[in-house]
């Protein structure tokens, strides 16, 4: 009972292979990645592509920090992302069927069942009417009943949703509009609105959405719910701008082994706001103890940039208009590192080096530093990358450190060179590159191939 490989941190794990599980007459695409004796089944929501998804760094990372301690089965629901479409919205029991189908050619007879959003109802109906098969339940941003009813005053009026989907999902479908609700944390992150707007169109066109959304507004497992007697964990955001606060808290009230764990938020995706709490309770639920975090190695998209010429530009200006015009340039870097989330790591006088949490951010951040040095007539190049790292205090170091500082090395003046990792991990964000072809970086193993960041200083 053995998954993909999996590999430290970030988003390094080998991608796992696709497969297909037939459930009647529809074909099922699922995955199995990770390692352990517990077997734990992804029973997606809405939003469901399981390619896709390893393309975007923080859903890839929760997948990872699952697959730390599980043998993760995760599927495309029937009508979504890969597997086959459907001309009808799929009942429950059939979603019941394709789960189980999945499960069995996996080769997983007992599991835990870890239902998102959409999919806490149907995975509550399974754990009630399959319970030799469910050793653990855990509903993350789910429901009972989608809609109002007068003993259920949270659901939205059903003529509301149908009203805006009709006026607001649809007629945006695949621009990303999603993020705003689903995850308003970073609706202004054009990195991660990029990846929505993908993930909308890969997930089923406009049709197919109306036709899924037909059994969403079904929904009511409430009399199912005491049912459930294998161990739940009830999770949800406090601020939960999708799916109310409320549906979770109706949940832990009326499931007779659960508990709720509330997040503070606004998000109704996991992968973002508190993503690491949410990992960890899921895992301490599951296997009475969350790992601990190595406080020693981070993941990081890290920037150098530096003066070109500073010594003969200092002896051309002189040293009082050099103080200036060296006091205004790190000035606009600190100010370029605010507006983007950059945490400066060291200033070296006519450089510095500095940090992100998103390649995006950083190549955002490495532009607005290059054309404000336009302004001033100097010349600054830069060079990013995105490894691990080791954290020394308030320093950091490692091969990525080194990688980085090497890119830039090779940038010209005025030029912004990125690592072919960070090229891959910005995928679909609209930034456009120049290859720059392979080279050897001093002190680095093999060879790298460098991209150019096109208008980087510019227009």
């Amino acid at each position: 009972m053995k998954g993909g490989p999996i590999q430290a941190s970030g988003t390094s794990t080998a991608r796992p292979e696709t497969r297909y599980a037939r459930s009647g007459g529809v074909h099922i695409a699922y995955q199995v990645f990770g390692e352990g004796d517990l077997d734990l089944v992804l029973v997606p929501g809405f939003v469901t592509h399981v390619e896709l998804v390893w393309e975007h760094e923080p859903a890839a990372r929760i997948l990872e920090g699952l697959a730390s301690f599980a043998r993760v089965i995760s599927f495309d629901r029937r009508g979504s992302g890969l597997s086959d479409p459907v001309s009808d919205a799929p009942t429950l029991e059939q979603r019941m069927d394709d789960v189980r189908a999945v499960m069995e050619a996996a080769g997983s007879e007992r599991a835990a069942l870890v239902g998102l959003s959409e999919g806490v109802p149907m995975s509550i109906l399974f754990a009630a009417t399959y319970p030799q098969r469910v050793l653990a339940l855990v509903c993350s941003g789910g429901m009972a009943r989608a809609t109002y009813a007068e003993d259920y005053p949270w659901g939205t009026p059903t003529q509301a949703l149908v009203q805006s989907g009709e006026e607001l999902i649809l007629p945006n479908w695949g621009d990303g509009s999603m993020i705003e609700v689903s995850s308003p944390s970073q609706a202004d992150n054009a990195e991660a609105r990029a990846f929505y707007g993908r993930l909308e169109r890969s997930i089923a066109s406009p049709g197919m959405l109306s036709a899924l959304t037909q059994m969403f507004l079904d929904l009511d497992v409430r009399e199912v719910v005491p049912s459930v007697h294998a161990p739940a964990l009830i999770l949800h955001r406090s601020r939960d701008r999708l799916v109310n606060v409320h549906h979770g808290r109706w949940l832990a009230e009326h499931m007779p082994n659960a508990r709720m764990v509330e997040f503070e938020g606004d998000d109704h995706t996991f992968w973002y706001e508190s993503a690491e709490e949410w990992l960890g309770e899921v895992q301490e639920f599951l296997t009475g103890a969350r790992a601990v975090p190595d406080a020693d190695r981070i993941l990081a998209t890290v920037l150098f940039t530096d003066i070109v010429d500073s010594t003969r530009t200092a002896a051309e200006l002189g040293d009082q208009r050099w103080r200036d015009v060296l006091e205004r340039h790190q000035r606009s870097v600190r100010e370029a590192l605010d507006r983007f989330n950059g945490r400066e790591v060291k200033s070296t006088g006519d450089g510095f080096l500095a940090t992100f949490d998103g390649p995006a951010r950083a190549i955002h951040c490495a532009s607005a530093i290059l054309q404000s040095s336009e302004v001033r007539g100097i010349r600054v190049r830069a060079g990013v990358h995105t490894g691990e790292c080791e954290v020394m205090g308030e320093d950091i170091g490692g091969i990525a450190v080194h990688i980085a500082a090497r890119v830039s090395a090779h940038a010209a003046p005025r030029e912004l060179l990125v690592s072919r990792t960070v090229k891959d991990l910005v995928a679909g964000s609209g930034i456009q590159f120049t290859d720059r072809g392979a080279h050897a970086l001093k002190g680095v193993p093999e060879t790298w191939q460098l991209y150019a960041v096109e208008d980087a200083v510019g227009a």
